[in-house]
């Protein structure tokens, strides 16, 4: 599992430098990385044309840029987007003139609470040009005159989005949602790509599935916002629960942001899972939203998604700056958020409804169930076992019961295959109507 981690990070390494934006090259050059590196064939990459409605939004002209720097009076280059990207104000416009510190300073964009700090900045829908820069260098700027130059363009182009849809039993769906719109940082950008990535390269590899899954991967908010115009009928009607999955990098908290109602499959296998695996995990309102998850619950939508992270976007001092690096970000952080965004689906897979077969409690120990000398591990495991059995009375759903006998579900499984394999539990699926007692008590022995 540890390579794991480490191929997550070298993929970060590779895309880190990428100038990326809600819309452009830098963009198109990433999901092809992501697509190519992982194998990821059938991984689909959408345009959606510069003017298109999407509910209340439209698809905003397509950004690009080349380079971009600023030249001090006495002739050095600063504010330099060839060594890094976050220099440059996303979305500004073109620019090359000369022009007073005065006047320049109406451009700049520093920190002073984190003076070694460049900030990330955007003006998507205001035109408009400008250069972040440490607060550090800013205070050094002497009068003069600067030379600023910013060669970008700013024209009618295409949204790019990316879409997976990997085929289950049921058409039932999963729905996993990340982005890759920001420039290079490593946390609040590049981790939750690269671990939704993986996640799909080891629910390909699975030899059956019993639900679809549906993986997009956009640029925040104008993408979701794209994405649902074109497919919520569909997803409202298909998905039992989501992910927003951002900012899972980093070795400090795991966090957890509810949908909308706080009830849904979603935040109830979330929280499952963060209980036993990370208990020490914050929980967040949905009034604390900043991300997608404000597209796909809002009104009308109410789509089942929450949010499992490590250090919510926002809540760590790295964010939205250039500390937001590859040093923050780490093979053993990515590696965690993997596997407990991987737990959690297969806790969605292995959630069903079974029923006992029969009346009273079955004899364990003719099947071989009950050790014949009983230790104190043994005991606990027959514990679960009789309690899991006292609550599958066709409509509980394993979930449910592993939380109402507090066990991960995960640590059941091998007790439920047992049962099955002993022919103790039934699916409701051979019961009419899911919910006839009158058939069940049919097929009670």
């Amino acid at each position: 599992m540890e390579d794991i981690g480490m191929a997550m990070h070298k993929l970060c390494e590779k895309l880190f430098p990428i100038c990326r934006s809600i819309t452009g090259a830098g963009f198109r050059e990433s999901l092809k990385i992501l697509k190519n590196d992982m194998q990821l064939n059938d991984l689909n990459m959408f345009e959606v044309a510069t003017g298109t409605k999407c509910f209340d939004w439209e698809v905003p002209k397509e950004w690009n840029i080349r380079d971009a720097y600023i030249i001090t009076p006495d002739g050095k280059k600063i504010c330099d987007f060839q060594v890094s990207n976050l220099h440059v104000v996303g979305y500004s416009i073109p620019v090359n003139q000369e022009i007073s510190l005065e006047e320049l300073q109406k451009h700049l964009y520093s920190l002073p609470e984190q003076p070694n700090a460049i900030p990330y900045i955007t003006s998507y829908y205001q035109e408009r040009w400008g250069f972040c820069i440490t607060q550090q260098e800013r205070d050094t700027l002497k009068p003069g005159t600067y030379q600023v130059y910013i060669d970008s363009d700013l024209r009618d182009g295409s949204l790019t989005y990316g879409e997976l849809i990997i085929p289950g039993e049921t058409e039932e769906e999963i729905f996993l949602s990340t982005y890759l719109c920001h420039p290079s940082m490593a946390n609040n950008e590049l981790s939750g790509p690269v671990v939704t990535v993986f996640l799909a390269k080891w629910l390909l590899s699975l030899p059956s599935r019993k639900y679809t899954y549906r993986i997009i991967i956009i640029p925040e908010t104008i993408g979701s916002i794209t994405y649902l115009s074109r497919h919520h009928e569909a997803m409202k009607q298909n998905i039992i629960a989501g992910f927003n999955i951002t900012c899972v990098g980093d070795d400090r908290a795991y966090s957890y942001l509810p949908s909308k109602t706080g009830d849904t499959l979603a935040d109830k296998v979330a929280k499952h899972v963060l209980t036993h695996t990370h208990p020490e995990f914050v929980s967040y309102s949905f009034l604390d939203r900043g991300s997608d998850e404000r597209q796909y619950c809002s009104k009308g939508i109410d789509l089942p998604v929450c949010s499992i992270m490590r250090t919510k976007y926002g809540c760590y001092p790295e964010y939205h700056t250039s500390l937001d690096d590859l040093e923050l970000v780490t093979a053993t952080g990515l590696l965690g958020s993997y596997e407990v965004l991987k737990k959690t689906i297969e806790c969605l897979e292995a959630n069903e409804v079974l029923a006992t077969k029969f009346l009273c409690e079955p004899q364990l120990g003719k099947r071989g169930l009950h050790p014949t000398i009983g230790t104190k591990n043994s005991s606990l495991v027959v514990k679960n076992m009789m309690n899991f059995l006292a609550y599958c009375d066709g409509v509980s759903t394993n979930l449910e019961i592993a939380e109402k006998i507090n066990a991960p579900l995960w640590a059941l499984q091998d007790t439920i295959n047992k049962l099955k394999a002993e022919d103790l539990l039934i699916s409701v699926n051979l019961v009419s109507d899911h919910a006839d007692s009158c058939e069940y008590s049919k097929l009670l022995i």
